[in-house]
């Protein structure tokens, strides 16, 4: 009998790094990706001299012991050189000058909030030991959530005693732990905890499930920490792209998966475009592994699991995305600018829709621009429905502009720093990434998707895997690879691979 074959949907981080760990394990492995980059919303593009990172633009898990650094070890590949983000991300709350720094040093970031934030250190006393446990349950590799017994069997060996402690706090989010400490009235803090959360969660203090937010809100912290690739976000692409190809696996780029054929309740195969001559073939599969979203996953399917279909229907709409590239020369940069920087506006208004920008600054010499330049990178979270309406170019030239605005409050945007100016729209992503309506950032994590009650690897249809942001853990590229990676253990134990 000849190697398994795998059909990998989407050259993302996920789909990238499941199919990278199965070629190590001796599969069959094809993956298909509809651009010509690979990456999808952690990929780049090239406008001149500079290189722009095109979603994500930082990296959690590289550390040792870490996601990244784990897959990297199983290939037999270095790890991609990076510097520490420290501080993690400046934030600036409305009418405020001076920024709350998130140091990567615990005792500095201690120090920041309680000066910060003065009677709220119980509260991040609880999301450091909900942390502290959490990382360790999800160091023991649990297949969260479950759909059959070996991964039953996988998450109940992640339990221990040392993280039983997390048990009274899982049906709660961090709106809750802020009211049960007597912090429910600290409208500044909880501002911030929103802003911040809605980078990671998709949804503030009060939806965002506790568990989750102690991860979010503590992961930028030694001995973990957040991390700028040296070169830019496609090192991390390219470094997996080897990977796969280091064991004979295939990439086939500007190839569009337009169905998953289904056969008796099993994935059997799939309906594969050639973009570049328009040739349409039809590929066997033993096992589909789909680095989409879950609302594309059902339109893929030639016949969907009604009550999989009905749940997907049921979420809550996902965000879209409103991202300005700028190149610049140094003298906008303002001195011992951090990488990252994150506004809000009007305390009135909520965390996006032009209200808050998320801004990553390229540091000299790091490969995204030449000597003496920069790029500089804001976005922004937005309901994509409107930008798929008849004012589409009015509405993106008013955030365009608006947003410019905003940055010279802070950055030296003048006719002669400024080298280099577009926007993309949740229509860009949609048309890049085949994302649908562009959707970005995965499903939201409040209590009822996240962990046991979110959407899990392991599909309704047999041999059909779902990886990327929609499914447990989520957000980032570090959650991926964990979704990756629980994928590619789940397969090799269904086909006596383990």
């Amino acid at each position: 009998m000849g190697k398994a074959k795998v059909r990998v949907i989407g050259g993302g981080i996920g789909g990238l790094t499941c199919g990278a760990l199965l070629a190590e394990a001796g599969y069959e492995v094809t993956l298909y990706e509809q651009a010509q980059v690979l990456g999808g919303c952690a990929s780049t593009f090239r406008r001149g001299p500079f290189i722009f990172d095109v979603g994500a633009t930082q990296v959690a898990g590289l550390e040792p012991g870490g996601i990244h650094w784990r897959v990297f070890q199983r290939l037999g590949l270095p790890v991609p050189p990076a510097t520490d983000c420290d501080p993690a991300c400046a934030v600036f709350l409305p009418g405020e000058r001076e920024p709350i720094n998130l140091w990567r040093d615990p005792e500095r970031w201690r120090a920041e909030r309680e000066r910060q934030f003065p009677e709220s250190e119980p509260f991040w006393r609880l999301l450091q030991t909900l942390f502290d446990a959490s990382w360790r349950f999800q160091g023991r590799d649990p297949v969260v959530p479950p759909r059959s017994p070996w991964d039953l069997g996988q998450l109940l060996q992640a339990f221990a005693p040392d993280t039983w402690i997390t048990a009274p706090f899982s049906l709660l989010t961090v709106g809750d732990a802020l009211r049960l400490l007597g912090l429910g009235n600290q409208r500044r803090l909880k501002t911030f905890l929103d802003l911040q959360l809605k980078l990671y969660s998709q949804v503030g203090a009060d939806e965002t499930a506790l568990l989750y937010g102690a991860t979010a809100l503590s992961v930028s912290q030694a001995p973990q920490g957040l991390f700028h690739l040296q070169g830019s976000m496609q090192v991390l692409s390219d470094s997996l792209a080897a990977g796969l190809e280091k064991f004979k696996g295939r990439i086939l780029t500007r190839r569009r998966v337009e169905k998953i054929h289904t056969q008796g309740g099993r994935a059997v195969g799939l309906t594969v475009r050639d973009l570049k001559t328009g040739g349409v073939t039809q590929e066997s599969a033993d096992q589909v592994v789909a680095n989409v979203t879950v609302q594309d996953l059902v339109k893929l399917l030639d016949t969907v699991p009604f009550a999989y279909q009905q749940r997907v229907s049921q979420l809550a709409p996902p965000s879209g995305a409103f991202v300005l590239y700028l190149g610049v020369t140094d003298a906008a940069i303002p001195p011992d600018c951090p990488p990252h920087l994150q506004f809000l506006y009007d305390p009135q208004r909520p965390v996006g829709e032009n209200n808050s920008l998320f801004v990553s600054v390229s540091k000299p010499g790091d490969g995204r621009a030449p000597l003496g330049q920069r790029t500089l990178i804001a976005s922004s979270f937005t309901e994509a429905a409107p930008w798929w309406g008849e004012d589409y170019k009015a509405r993106k030239q008013a955030y365009c502009d608006q947003a410019l605005q905003r940055l010279g409050e802070y950055f030296t945007l003048t006719p002669e720093t400024l080298l280099h100016q577009e926007g993309a729209t949740p229509r860009t992503f949609a048309r890049y990434t085949a994302r649908e309506q562009g959707f970005v950032g995965g499903v939201g994590q409040r209590l009822s998707t996240f962990g046991p009650f979110g959407f899990a690897t392991r599909s309704p249809v047999a041999n059909l895997w779902l990886v990327g942001d929609s499914v447990h853990p989520g957000e980032g590229t570090a959650g991926v690879s964990y979704a990756a990676w629980t994928t590619a253990r789940q397969i090799r134990q269904l086909t006596g691979g383990i």
